[in-house]
């Protein structure tokens, strides 16, 4: 069960989607929602050119008081909802915030557009939920494609998804044929949804101009409305400076999955 939710909060045009995802969600395993507000102080702090550190005061606490203003807002908002809710308020950069924050979290909600989505599962232990600006997923869930390399980060993610896949009448465990397979095979994969009462099918797919087109195109053509995968299976310098399946899904434009929901 996903009881205890966090959620970016933020101005962005995209917190309507986290929000009424989150509280969908809530709703479905009776949960809690937090909404989490941050100003890093870091924004308003210079340093001159002999080494002496100076705040903007009066802009720090300016933004603080819209801080406050937009919790209060949030709080008229979720309190006409049949969803308990806390706001919290953090001064640090954004991914610390959260990772603080998400540290007795079941789920993390987070924007594609953030910055920092990929980032998010290296720095926390609960799963993370990226949406796409304006999706908002619709649960039960009606189709959702697992991502699966038989490594330890494809096994966090499917462990960590068991409670969204729930009543999913179409889940698919997604493996793209490489040279050398290594890992958990697929069958394992099928087998342990199967303990959770969830039916899964496989698709073995042969590898076509790389694995991250392979599973977008898999992704597509089964409508899937997630896609549950590891994050940063390989070093994050080699995603840096080579790619990968992490990366493209983040931040290519060809994303095919409306939502993803990563883990590490």
């Amino acid at each position: 069960m996903m009881r205890s939710i966090l959620v970016q909060g933020g101005r962005d045009s995209a917190m309507a989607s986290r929000l009424d995802t989150a509280l969908a969600l809530a709703r479905l395993h009776q949960g809690h929602v937090t909404v989490l507000i941050d100003t890093p102080i870091e924004r308003f702090v210079t340093v001159d050119p002999y080494g002496g550190t100076y705040v903007a005061r009066e802009a720090f606490e300016a933004a603080l008081a819209e801080d406050d203003a937009l919790a209060a807002a949030f709080a008229g908002r979720l309190g006409k909802d049949d969803v308990p809710f806390d706001i919290v308020q953090f001064e640090s950069a954004p991914i610390e915030a959260m990772a603080l924050a998400a540290r007795l979290a079941d789920l993390a909600i987070v924007s594609r557009e953030c910055g920092y989505a990929g980032d998010l599962p290296l720095e926390t232990c609960c799963p993370v939920l990226v949406l796409s600006e304006g999706v908002v997923p619709h649960f039960p869930l009606t189709s959702a494609c697992i991502g699966w390399d038989g490594g330890a980060e494809a096994a966090c993610a499917l462990r960590a998804a068991v409670p969204l896949l729930r009543d999913c009448p179409a889940v698919r465990v997604v493996t793209v044929l490489t040279e050398k397979q290594t890992g958990f095979p697929p069958t394992e994969a099928l087998r342990y949804l199967a303990r959770h009462g969830i039916k899964a099918e496989l698709i073995e797919l042969e590898k076509g101009n790389s694995v991250e087109e392979t599973l977008a195109a898999a992704v597509h053509a089964h409508q899937a409305q997630m896609l549950v995968m590891g994050a940063y299976g390989h070093s994050r310098v080699r995603e840096f400076l080579f790619g990968g399946v992490s990366r493209y899904f983040l931040e290519g434009t060809a994303a095919s999955a409306p939502s993803l929901l990563l883990a590490h």
